[in-house]
């Protein structure tokens, strides 16, 4: 094992972890009474993923638990964050709980403990159940009260073994990209009368922190996608809009969550289709504050015939990731300490719940996987949590996305975000040398040494 002091240090106690996703990793589409979901339908439309491939199979996880779980023991992680397929549990989305969709997340979880593995367990990780999407989906507020049926049942069934819950991911990437922009399931490109589906998400978020508590939940946070918004000049225009647009991307989530509210230049657009007590319903108290950092992204004012008043410019100046995504360490470091200014006593304590990085390299011809790039990100993006930790954030974990190559939503399989490799003809999983070096890195810290 290399010295501790080439590895950043966290204080003792801070959780590592790794993260997934159920139609990311599952596969088994069909097998034990799940339902279809939206992904499976847009997955299946021509021209809608990069390489045309679809989840059906993905990693298999569901047929390699032993496997993957032994993968994360090797590793010294002491968490794991995955989602509970919602066509697994109910698969049209109402009803009674599907009997061997619990039974396969009861083997994952108690495999878990056994293994040393706290679940953090997320509802919806994006996979609505297709029969509630073909009665409106997000746009339609009854599935809201779906959502909260559906949170309790698996509530009832697992809050007795699971540390931490996250009732929705990334409410701003489902809504905004789901509805507004169509790039990702359902598919629909309805710009900004995508913000119902942006509320009910929220609500649900809500609703099922509600029933999670009633069923003996003991800690619930949330896992929201938040980004630097740098105006793309110092023109009035470019950082009047990047105000905007961060209000749009980061506060439209967090400020409900935290002080039941929307940020003040957009509650005229909410008012329409909110009800009264609905804010209320979203601020429920947070146990922890999950934060998915990815990049910042730049944001200049549009041309007025522009059908939305934002334009995203590419952030130049910094390397990238195999995806395209500009690398700043810094950037998290910034908005961990900004978040932690602006809000004080209304945050609770932080989890990175998502930190990763697609580099496509595969194995040589000895088979061993080199992404020395993926060490640099995580070796970068960890040191940037330790610097927001020395600046007085309250950071208690980094989960990194992700365990494993997966079906990574539009890109399909051309892009990979995972310490350990999957061959998708063989279903061979490699550990990779930043998997080696993730492991190393758990050794070094206090509480290990």
């Amino acid at each position: 094992m290399p010295p501790p002091h080439d590895f950043p240090l966290l204080p003792p106690g801070f959780r590592f972890g790794t993260s997934t996703a159920s139609y990311q990793i599952e596969g088994a589409a069909t097998e034990d009474g799940r339902g279809p979901s939206i992904w499976d339908t847009f997955s299946a439309e021509p021209g809608r993923i990069a390489d045309g491939s679809t989840g059906a199979v993905a990693c298999d996880h569901y047929h390699r638990v032993d496997e993957d779980v032994a993968l994360m023991q090797e590793l010294g992680t002491g968490g794991y964050r995955f989602s509970i397929a919602w066509p697994r549990i109910q698969p049209t989305g109402r009803g009674p709980a599907n009997e061997k969709g619990l039974a396969f997340y009861d083997r994952l979880i108690d495999t878990l403990l056994a293994h040393g593995q706290q679940p953090m367990v997320t509802l919806y990780h994006w996979d609505l159940p297709q029969a509630l999407e073909d009665d409106g989906g997000w746009l339609n507020r009854s599935t809201v009260d779906r959502f909260a049926e559906y949170a309790a049942l698996v509530g009832e069934r697992f809050a007795d073994r699971v540390e931490h819950w996250v009732p929705v991911n990334e409410p701003n990437v489902a809504s905004i990209l789901g509805y507004g922009l169509g790039t990702h399931a359902p598919g629909k490109s309805m710009l900004f009368d995508s913000l119902p589906a942006a509320h009910h998400l929220l609500m649900a978020h809500g609703r099922a922190a509600i029933e999670l508590r009633r069923a003996g939940a003991t800690s619930i946070g949330c896992a929201n996608n938040h980004a630097p918004i740098w105006p793309a000049s110092d023109d009035d225009a470019d950082v009047g809009m990047s105000k905007i647009f961060d209000a749009l991307w980061n506060g439209m989530f967090l400020e409900p969550m935290l002080l039941g509210r929307y940020p003040v230049d957009l509650m005229p657009l909410f008012e329409e289709f909110m009800l009264d007590g609905d804010l209320a319903t979203i601020r429920q108290p947070l146990d922890f504050y999950g934060v998915n950092y990815y990049n910042p992204m730049k944001v200049a004012a549009a041309d007025e015939d522009s059908d939305v008043p934002f334009d995203l410019r590419e952030v130049v100046g910094y390397p990238t990731t195999d995806v395209g995504w500009p690398i700043v360490p810094d950037a998290l470091r910034e908005w961990l300490v900004m978040f932690r200014a602006r809000f004080r006593a209304a945050l609770p304590p932080i989890m990175i719940t998502e930190s990763g990085c697609s580099y496509n390299v595969g194995p040589d011809k000895d088979g061993v996987v080199d992404d020395q790039a993926r060490i640099d990100y995580l070796r970068a993006h960890v040191n940037a949590v330790s610097e927001a930790i020395t600046r007085g954030v309250d950071v208690r974990g980094y989960y990194t996305w992700s365990l494993m190559d997966n079906f990574e939503w539009a890109e399909g399989f051309t892009q990979r975000f995972g310490l350990v490799h999957v061959d998708y003809e063989t279903l061979e999983r490699r550990r990779k040398k930043s998997f080696q070096w993730y492991a190393d890195l758990i050794k070094a810290q206090p509480q290990h040494l």
